[in-house]
C-alpha cells in the first residue's frame, strides 16, 4: 500500500508539471486536479488528448457558451478520461439545456453537475435524473434558503444519482446539520459535510468517526474542519481505517508534496494541499478496500465526491480570479 501510495503522489507531481507546461495560460488549481484525476486511475496526464477535448468543447458550443469557461479544461480532462468523449459531451450539453429549463443558473457548477449526470445516469433516465436534482436543490434550499446557491449543484447531482428518496435524505442531512453545528462552523462547509454524510450510507458511528479524525487531525497540527476541508473530512470518515493510521498517512502525503517544485506555500494553500493529500490517500485505500469491506457502490461514491469537492474548489476559484480580472481591467 505504502509504495503503490508513493508512486501515486509521485506521478501526482510529475502529472502537475505537464498540465503548467501544456497550458500555461489556464488556472493552476485546474492543473492540479486534472495531475489528480489521472494520478487516481494511475496514468500519466495525455496533455494532447485533453487539448483534443478542449476543441471539442469549442467546437460544439457557442462564443459564449459556460461550457467554455474557467473549467473548460477540468471537463476536457473528464472527456478525456472517458472512452466514448464525443457521446458524453453532446449528453453534458443536453443535460445543461434541461437543468436551464428546470430554472437551474447558468455557471460552472451546472457544467460539471451536467457531466456528472451525463457520465453516470443511464441515456434512458437523463431527464429523470435532473427532475431528481431539482427536488433535492430545491428541499435543500427551502432548509437553508441563504447557504443554499450554485456551489449546491454538483452535490445536488449526486444525490439525484444515488438510490436515495429526496424527503427522507433531507430530513437525514438536517439531523445531521443540527447534531454537527455544536461541532463545525455553521456554513456551506458544513452543509456540504452532511451532503457527504447522507451520501456515504452513513450511520450515528459514522458521525462519532468524523468527531475523532477531526480531534486526530487537531492533535497532529492540521486543521481538516475549515469550510473548504470539512466536506473532505466527511469522505475519509468513511473509510474503515483507523483515524491514526488515515491522519499519519495524509500528514506524510502532505509534507511530502509540500517539498516538491511548485508545492510550496508560495504556489499552493495549505488547504489545497490537504485536499489533494486527503484524496491521494483515499484513493489509495479504496482501491485496496474494493474487494469486501466497501460495496462497490460507495466507494465509487467515494471517489466521486472527492472529485466533486475539489470541482468545486476550483470552479470557485477560477471564478473569483476571472471576476477580479474583470475588474481590474474595467
Amino acid at each position: 500500500m505504502l509504495e503503490q501510495h508513493a508512486a501515486r503522489s509521485e506521478l501526482f507531481v510529475s502529472n502537475t508539471h505537464l498540465m503548467k507546461k501544456a497550458f500555461k495560460w489556464q488556472n493552476v488549481m485546474i492543473h492540479r486536479l486534472a495531475a489528480l484525476l489521472y494520478a487516481s486511475e494511475n496514468k500519466t496526464v495525455d496533455t494532447e488528448d485533453i487539448k483534443q477535448n478542449y476543441e471539442r468543447i469549442r467546437e460544439n458550443t457557442g462564443l459564449f457558451s459556460t461550457f467554455r469557461g474557467n473549467t473548460s479544461i477540468l471537463l476536457a480532462t473528464l472527456l478525456s478520461l472517458s472512452p466514448d468523449r464525443e457521446s458524453l459531451l453532446a449528453d453534458s450539453l443536453m443535460v445543461y439545456d434541461v437543468m436551464k429549463e428546470h430554472k437551474f443558473y447558468a455557471s460552472d457548477y451546472l457544467v460539471i453537475a451536467s457531466y456528472q449526470i451525463a457520465a453516470h445516469a443511464p441515456k434512458e433516465t437523463l431527464q429523470d435524473t435532473v427532475q431528481r436534482t431539482k427536488m433535492f436543490y430545491d428541499l435543500m434550499k427551502k432548509e437553508h434558503s441563504f447557504l443554499t446557491g450554485k456551489d449546491d449543484y454538483i452535490f445536488a447531482s449526486m444525490l439525484a444519482l444515488s438510490t436515495l428518496e429526496p424527503e427522507p435524505a433531507i430530513e437525514r442531512m438536517e439531523e445531521h446539520y443540527t447534531e454537527l453545528r455544536r461541532e463545525f462552523s455553521i456554513g456551506n462547509g458544513l452543509q456540504t459535510l452532511t451532503q457527504v454524510l447522507t451520501l456515504g450510507e452513513d450511520s450515528m458511528q459514522t458521525r462519532t468517526r468524523l468527531l475523532e479524525l477531526n480531534d486526530t487531525f487537531r492533535t497532529s497540527g492540521l486543521r481538516m474542519d475549515r469550510a473548504q476541508t470539512l466536506p473532505t473530512l466527511g469522505v475519509l470518515s468513511l473509510l474503515p481505517i483507523e483515524a491514526s493510521t488515515i491522519v499519519e498517512e495524509v500528514t506524510q502525503t502532505f509534507e511530502g508534496l509540500r517539498q516538491q517544485k511548485g508545492f510550496g506555500s508560495w504556489s499552493v494553500t495549505k488547504q489545497e494541499l490537504l485536499l489533494h493529500s486527503s484524496a491521494l490517500v483515499a484513493t489509495s485505500h479504496v482501491e485496496n478496500l474494493q474487494k469486501g469491506v466497501l460495496t462497490t457502490s460507495l466507494s465509487t461514491s467515494i471517489v466521486n465526491m472527492l472529485i466533486a469537492q475539489q470541482a468545486a474548489m476550483a470552479a470557485a476559484a477560477a471564478s473569483a480570479a476571472a471576476a477580479a480580472s474583470s475588474s481590474s481591467s474595467s
